[in-house]
């Protein structure tokens, strides 16, 4: 299949300019817009010709070829005692209906209904979508959950992966792979491996987009989205096809690069295409941005996300191919089978052996981190991600109650729930914020492995936190400042309200603290 082409791909110079002169306060309202003529060609023609004639105005060039998005903005509905009962009250706010084809525009069309984040967040985004769905599954929306789940099916019939989004400016990336997790939440407790065994042919195509390019690595090398490591493990990191600016954020790539270049007095060269690729992988990796990505570990432009072998994707991506070995021994595919918990095992191996890092001291547990594929030096700073493997069942006993002794003891546990790190680098995905899928995943895997208190601490503060800042304000936001009853703060845009992953975790974690009452 050709994939559709970007606003950047169709009319470079008109995108460049009017995302540089800063045309709208949010780059991703031009991206968002349909051109009223869908002759990219034609389209480019005439503004390359406008331009050139004295006193051109951009905007009311804009304003006369294109149609603007809808003001990025959810309504909030009427009030409601609890933020409970107004997410019941959002679910239907926040779904948008079948998308049809419409020539020009950069959203992809899918088949069925779905839900989007809120906001600025006007599409199908992956991995919100599993969090939304634990909401929604607890507010008897079963019909529309699978609706979502049968969307990313045709995605990956259609693109061969799940796409960062349903937009054609974020196609070349994915997300945190999260099918497996949606096929698991959809299914009878009773029936998950027939469940998997259904789906089998769509995970296994998600799985060996991932693993392109690994069969002719050698150690220390790296392929797209794969790498192998300095004994000959695979394992994988995150990677967009593209190394140019991203649409939606344009102006600020192409300033951090610039930023990198300045930088750079002395320092081995980075190419703007490395840092722009760099910039895009941290976007498919979900946290965008983190001090993760970063080499000083505080400024955008030192960011490296391509030279790191994160602990959370591979936890998830072991997941994925112990489900993809669970359904084939489903359908009677025993070889199928076998060199998938084959490939399962050897990934966490390899995670044991490069991502855990041993206890420091009798008060400070050991935990997993990222890791640099080229030499396998660890990154030795705790950040929420330690909990994938908690989350998905890869951690043994002994590594979970490192894990859970690192969080108390190490400051990731915070007034209203887990940092997302301990860095205040000013980025989003960094301290003071916290977000609803990683308190999710770590209440999940601490809870998993017997240590209920720690979870329902978790479970407990963030619910509560959650229900002030509704009650103060009437929204449900993106993300959280765990430090202080108030929205998160950093990122490239202001906090969005709605807002998907908050409501159906925030749903999840209230049904789950009523399970477990102590």
């Amino acid at each position: 299949m050709t994939s559709p082409l970007s606003p950047q791909q169709r009319y470079p110079e008109l995108l460049a300019a009017v995302q540089m002169a800063r045309l709208f306060d949010d780059g991703k309202v031009f991206v968002d817009a349909v051109p009223r003529n869908p002759d990219a060609a034609a389209l480019r023609a005439d503004y390359l010709a406008a331009a050139s004639a004295p006193h051109f105005d951009l905007a009311a060039f804009v304003q006369s070829h294109f149609e603007l998005p809808d003001p990025s903005s959810t309504p909030l509905g009427a009030p409601a005692p609890t933020a409970a009962q107004h997410i019941r009250a959002l679910w239907p706010q926040l779904v948008r209906h079948a998308v049809a084809p419409r020539p020009g525009d950069s959203l992809l069309p899918l088949p069925h209904p779905f839900v989007v984040p809120g906001g600025r967040f006007r599409e199908l985004y992956y991995w919100d979508s599993y969090f939304s769905m634990l909401g929604l599954l607890l507010d008897g929306q079963h019909a529309l959950a699978r609706q979502m789940l049968a969307n990313f099916e045709r995605l990956v019939a259609t693109c061969g992966y799940v796409p960062n989004s349903n937009r054609s400016y974020m196609l070349g990336r994915s997300q945190p792979p999260f099918l497996w997790l949606m096929v698991q939440a959809l299914a009878d407790p009773q029936g998950v491996a027939d469940a998997y065994a259904a789906h089998l042919d769509t995970l296994r195509a998600e799985h060996a987009w991932w693993m392109r390019g690994s069969e002719t690595l050698a150690p220390g090398q790296a392929a797209l989205s794969v790498v192998r490591m300095p004994d000959s493990s695979l394992l994988n990191r995150y990677w967009d096809h593209h190394d140019t600016p991203r649409d939606e954020s344009y102006r600020e790539d192409v300033l951090t690069a610039q930023a990198a270049q300045a930088a750079q007095s002395g320092a081995p060269h980075r190419s703007t295409a490395q840092v722009c690729r760099d910039l895009r992988a941290a976007a498919a990796s979900g946290w965008d941005f983190s001090s993760r990505w970063l080499a000083d570990g505080a400024t955008l432009h030192s960011i490296q996300t391509t030279r790191i072998v994160p602990v959370d994707l591979n936890a998830l991506l072991w997941g994925l191919e112990q489900a993809i070995a669970s359904g084939s021994s489903m359908v009677g595919h025993d070889a199928l089978s076998a060199q998938f918990a084959e490939r399962a095992a050897s990934r966490a191996q390899a995670l044991q052996r490069w991502c855990w890092r041993a206890r420091s001291g009798p008060a400070h547990g050991g935990h997993f981190v990222d890791v640099h594929w080229a030499d396998g030096t660890q990154q030795p700073a705790l950040t929420a991600a330690a909990v994938v493997p908690l989350f998905v069942g890869l951690a043994d006993a002994e590594q979970a109650a490192d894990t859970a002794a690192a969080i108390t003891n190490q400051g990731l546990l915070a007034r209203n729930g887990l940092l997302t790190s301990r860095v205040r680098s000013g980025q989003q995905w960094d301290a003071p914020n916290g977000w609803a899928p990683l308190q999710w995943m770590a209440v999940q895997g601490l809870d998993s492995y017997g240590h209920r208190a720690l979870a329902r601490t978790i479970a407990q503060r963030w619910t509560d936190m959650v229900e002030r800042v509704y009650r103060s304000t009437g929204r449900l936001l993106e993300k959280y400042d765990v430090e202080h009853d108030r929205p998160g703060g950093g990122g490239e845009y202001p906090t969005q309200d709605g807002f998907g992953w908050t409501n159906g975790t925030h749903r999840a974690l209230q049904a789950w603290l009523a399970a477990t009452v102590e």
